[in-house]
């Protein structure tokens, strides 16, 4: 397996800068995902890693050997495409074995990876079928297994289960990150999907507008986004904006919350941190604000809250609760939210 490194690499079309000056390692048997919302980067960066995209600057090295100028056929990577792109009048079989036969693998040397590929995705005696005949998912392994068979350095995946339905999205989800483990191969895979990446990754990447805005474990990146973008993109979160007093923000108000470090005017509050009660009940914490209820959303494990909280303007603050056989609070409620200093995040704007 590889380790890839990317360095300075810059990309442009005509006035777009689809790549800016971006800088990053996968490590050897990592599954890094590249998050981002559409246009921000992250296929024009899986496309570069495959040698569809020649970037204007910049390197790219597979185990310290530079390949940003080597053909795609020669990267010895591993591709799998959003809608599979199977050969329709190929046998799953001639599916799979097509990137060994292009290489002139011996007949007897590619039916035994077919099968080994066949029972690694668990397509076990479907080998004689056309693509037309399976399923979703099932297509969706066979792209996977034919990427795996010529044994690439790297694995490429663009939205991979982006054309499952949300139950066989989250069974494949499940399944990939065991092939990925058996297999120890350095995946890279984009999704616009934030759930997905924090699923998969072993680490993650948020790009917008061709830059890198913050990487690192999915937990690290969500519990402590570096700025209002991250924070905002990766799940939801409330924003809250004032005078910066060290550890502590003053809001418009005049209401003090305590932060988690000094900050430089934004700190962000993750929903689900944030405890509802009804009004005068809410136990001692260091955070506290009252408001009333606008809605509530319920979403059969949870309920979502949508408060308004005169401290805050227009702008509603979302608190997210378990269901646990509580009542639902009516709108108009009058309510008091809590919440811990240790998740009040400062953030760069």
């Amino acid at each position: 397996m590889s380790s890839v490194e990317i360095a300075h690499l810059c990309k442009r079309y005509d006035s777009v800068t689809a790549l800016d000056d971006v800088s990053i390692a996968f490590e050897d048997g990592e599954f890094f995902g590249l998050l981002g919302p559409s246009g921000s980067g992250k296929t024009t960066l899986l496309r570069a890693l495959a040698g569809f995209v020649i970037p204007d600057s910049g390197t790219i090295s597979f185990d310290g050997q530079r390949v940003e100028n080597v053909p795609v056929h020669r990267r010895e990577i591993g591709m799998v495409f959003q809608n599979y792109a199977l050969f329709p009048h190929l046998t799953v079989n001639e599916n799979i074995a097509f990137g060994l036969s292009v290489r002139g693998r011996p007949r007897e040397e590619t039916a035994k990876r077919v099968d080994a590929m066949l029972g690694l995705v668990r397509l076990e005696g479907l080998g004689e079928r056309k693509p037309r005949q399976l399923s979703g998912g099932q297509q969706q392994r066979v792209a996977l297994a034919r990427a795996l068979v010529i044994d690439p350095k790297i694995l490429l995946l663009d939205e991979p289960l982006g054309a499952l339905d949300r139950r066989l999205r989250q069974e494949m989800q499940v399944e990939l990150r065991e092939i990925q483990r058996s297999t120890g191969i350095t995946a890279v895979f984009v999704t616009h999907d934030q759930e997905e990446a924090l699923t998969l990754s072993d680490r993650i990447a948020i790009i917008d507008r061709g830059r890198l805005i913050q990487v690192g474990p999915p937990r690290d990146v969500y519990e402590r986004p570096e700025t209002v973008f991250a924070a905002q993109f990766l799940g939801d979160a409330n924003l809250f904006q004032g005078i910066a007093e060290g550890d502590r923000l003053k809001l418009s108000g005049g209401q003090i919350l305590h932060t988690n470090g000094p900050n430089t005017g934004s700190v962000v509050v993750r929903p689900e941190k944030i405890g509802v009660y009804p009004a005068g009940t809410a136990p001692a914490t260091d955070n506290r604000l009252d408001g009333d209820i606008l809605q509530a959303i319920f979403s059969g494990a949870s309920v979502t809250y949508r408060v308004r909280v005169p401290a805050l303007g227009e702008t509603p603050l979302l608190a997210f609760l378990q269901n646990q056989a509580g009542d639902v609070l009516a709108p108009a409620t009058r309510v008091s939210l809590a919440w811990s200093a240790a998740h009040t995040i400062p953030v760069a704007s």
